[in-house]
């Protein structure tokens, strides 16, 4: 298992990740398999979705805001970072990918995201491959 720290820039962004998950699965002594990355922390998140048009992070960001906005009269939480936690918990901490022969099966335009609600901070995820090597 392998921790990737990054640092985030803004309250709420969506960073590709795509090129760090797959380098560890390229060149390894697993050639088959499955690699899970995993994001601890409670305000962030990810997620896989198109990484061509950069419009749909945006048009993404921008209607999670509408269905969760920062400023609620109902929030109770004391730190006010409520709307980050919500939308941390649509998003999901994992997200579990197939690989073969050192290449992530992804669709042709899907990417990994790390999903910022709290930033900017810097913040880590972990990435764990598990698998077989070939024998072809």
């Amino acid at each position: 298992m392998r921790e990737i720290t990054i640092k985030t820039t803004q309250r709420s962004e969506l960073v590709d990740i795509t090129a760090a998950v797959a380098a560890e699965v390229d060149g390894g002594a697993l050639t088959r398999g499955v690699v899970t990355v995993y994001v601890p922390h409670t305000t962030a998140g990810v997620t896989i979705n198109e990484n061509a048009d950069p419009d749909v992070k945006h048009d993404m960001l921008r209607q999670l805001d509408e269905m969760v906005p920062w400023e609620q009269p109902f929030y109770q939480h004391a730190e006010g970072n409520s709307a980050a936690h919500v939308k941390a918990s649509m998003m999901g901490s994992s997200v579990t990918i197939p690989f073969d022969r050192g290449v992530l099966r992804l669709g042709r335009w899907q990417g990994v995201y790390f999903a910022e609600f709290d930033g900017p901070r810097e913040r880590t995820f972990w990435v764990h491959a598990e698998g077989a090597a070939s024998r072809d």
